[in-house]
This record gives C-alpha cells, structure tokens and sequence, in this order.
C-alpha cells in the first residue's frame, strides 16, 4: 500500500498545473516535479524523530554533532546498558515504544587487528545479532529511512586498488578480521534484501579506517591510529629512546575524521535512496610507517621508529575509490595532519 500510495502522490504531482502545455514541457515539467517531490520524501525534516544506534560511540557521537549543528534536536537514545541490541525481544520493544521515522545504524563490536583476531566469535555474533535485529525492527515499525554504516575491511585482501564498490566478493576476506568483514557484509545485504521485498528505503555506507573525537585508545583494543598516538605521547612522557610498531610499515592506509563521515552521512541521507552501497573515504593513503612518522611529529617523539616483522601487517593497502561519492558532489574536507592535531589535543589537553 505504501508504494502505491506513492506512486499516486507522484501521478497527481505531474499532472496538477500541466495542463494546457504542449507534451514536450508537459513531461519535462513532470520529471522536474517528480525530482522535486523524490527530493522532499526523502529529506529528514527538523522534526523527524531520529535514532541513532551508538550514539556515544565515535561514529554515532559525530553523526549526532552533525545533526544538531544543521538544527535536528528529536533524537531518542538508548545506551547499551539501557537497551542490549543483540536481543531481539528488547529491540523490538524499542522501535514500538519510540517509533523512529530515521535510523543510523553506527552500532557495532569494533576494535584493531588483535581484538579482531582474538574475539572472532564476538565479533560475528554481536554485530549479526546488532543489525539484523535493528533492520528487521526498522521494517517492521515503518521507518522512512536507514543507513547502515558498515567498513573497508568488507573487500577482498588481494583486490585491486583503489577499492571500488563492485568489488564485493571477488575474492578472499583478510583472515584476521574476517568475522567482522562477514557481519558487514550480511548488514549490506540485508539492507537490500529489504529494499527488494519490501521497498524500504534502507542504504549503506562504507567508511574507511575512522579517527576523531571519543575514539578508543586502548593499548590492546583499540585501531591504528589511536594505538600509535597513545603509545608515543606515553614514550614521550617516560623518555623512551624507541619505539615498535607491528608488521613491516609498508602496508598502505586511509584514514577519514569522523567529522567528515557525519558531513558525508547526512549528505547521503538527504541524496542516496539506491541499493548497494557508497565508499566514503578521502581519496588519498599512506604507509604505516609515515603514519607513524606523522603522528611522532605531532605529538613531539623524537626518538627512533622500530619496525616488527614477526607481527602480521594485515592487508597490503586499503584505499576507497571514492569517484562515486564524489560525482554525487560530496568531498572530504580536514587534511590527516590537521586532524590527528585536533584528536590529540583533545584527547590529551596539550
């Protein structure tokens, strides 16, 4: 009923104040208004009541920032000790208490390259159960839209860069983060399973490695470049003469300031209504090693970088081909340098 009811809305959009034009603008005047309509269906209004799953996280954090900064203040919230998302009995009370008209999806079991590899049945179950749960719930209770934000680390190992959209599942999955990569992987398809079926209006995104405000930076747990800003801001409190980083430092890496990701998700969410998904990234990577050489300049280390082969380097180089989003007319914005400055200096007050 709803795509019929959309259908008619767009019939009467044509044809109200056509007549009496010749067809050629008749139907040119029809696309403008169906564009036109299209456009209003699918922009949140500043009264939408919003969710955000994760919203204390760094990506939902930022996602939230974004919104309230463009004037959005009906969110509802649930933290994860108020509401356990891999259960499907309280997810579903959730979404028929609160009704959201739009979700993100920035809820996730996320960590570095040893928590993945030790915590692999965590890291399939929970983000499984996460997703599957909230879609389903999405579906089931009406929701306009949904964006599921899911990772790079979804594309094959040895696929060929820069990594485009169509590469999905041409190949072999990097082994130390295979579980979270599957779980990602099944939140895109269920996302258009969905659409299919039901003609929801749910999408998905593909952010590259992430850094900025209330990232984690715990020494076993955390990603790269939480890892690497932590480790040496404490070698340069204690004076250490050096410092290891794992792996060669050959690999190459992507990293995108949360606050950019927020900027491109509410882009996409006012201009992306398509099955499949969009990279979102800067374009642009560098070795872990320069990572490491970048983020000791910032945070004023001045001793030497040491590297630890017998540690694995992950996948060779992750790069977003990010041609799609950008056509769409969206770019990033804070250059890496300028970024880890900001992240570091409120991380640490310096």
């Amino acid at each position: 009923m709803a795509g019929y009811a959309i259908h008619s809305s767009i019939k009467r959009y044509c044809i109200d104040g056509v007549a009496g034009y010749p067809s050629v603008f008749s139907v040119l005047l029809c696309v403008l208004r169906v564009n036109d309509y299209v456009a209003k269906l699918n922009s949140m209004n500043k009264n939408s009541k919003i969710y955000i799953a994760g919203h204390r996280g760094m990506v939902g954090s930022a996602i939230q920032r974004k919104l309230e900064k463009e004037g959005y203040t009906n969110f509802v919230q649930a933290t994860s000790t108020e509401l356990d998302l891999r259960s499907q009995a309280e997810t579903e009370a959730f979404f028929h208490k609160e009704k959201p008209d739009y979700v993100f999806v920035a809820a996730a079991k996320v960590g570095g390259i040893v928590a993945n590899n030790t915590y692999r049945a965590e890291f399939l179950y929970d983000n499984l159960m996460i997703e599957a749960n909230v879609i389903h719930a999405a579906w089931k209770h009406n929701v306009e839209k949904l964006m599921f934000l899911g990772s790079s680390c979804i594309y094959p190992k040895l696929a060929p860069q820069p990594l485009k959209e169509e590469y999905l599942l041409t190949g072999l999955l990097e082994p130390t983060n295979e579980p979270y990569a599957i779980a990602k992987i099944a939140g895109i398809k269920l996302c258009d399973a969905y659409r299919a079926q039901y003609g929801c209006n749910f999408v998905s995104v593909m952010p590259t490695n992430l850094y900025g405000p209330n990232d984690n930076y715990h020494p076993q747990n955390s990603h790269v470049l939480p890892a690497m800003i932590r480790r040496f801001h404490e070698a340069r409190q204690e004076g250490l003469h050096s410092v290891t980083i794992w792996g060669t430092g050959t690999p190459l890496r992507e990293f995108l300031h949360t606050d950019d990701l927020a900027d491109a998700c509410f882009y996409l969410m006012q201009h992306y209504n398509e099955p499949g998904f969009v990279n979102i990234g800067t374009g642009v990577d560098l070795s872990i090693l320069e990572l490491a050489q970048l983020v000791a300049k910032i945070v004023g280390y001045e001793g030497a970088i040491l590297t630890d082969p017998s540690k694995p380097d992950g996948t060779p180089r992750k790069l977003m081909d990010v041609s799609k989003l950008n056509a769409m007319g969206w770019k990033a914005k804070i250059g890496l340098e300028e970024g880890i400055r900001s992240v570091y200096s409120l991380k640490f007050k310096v």
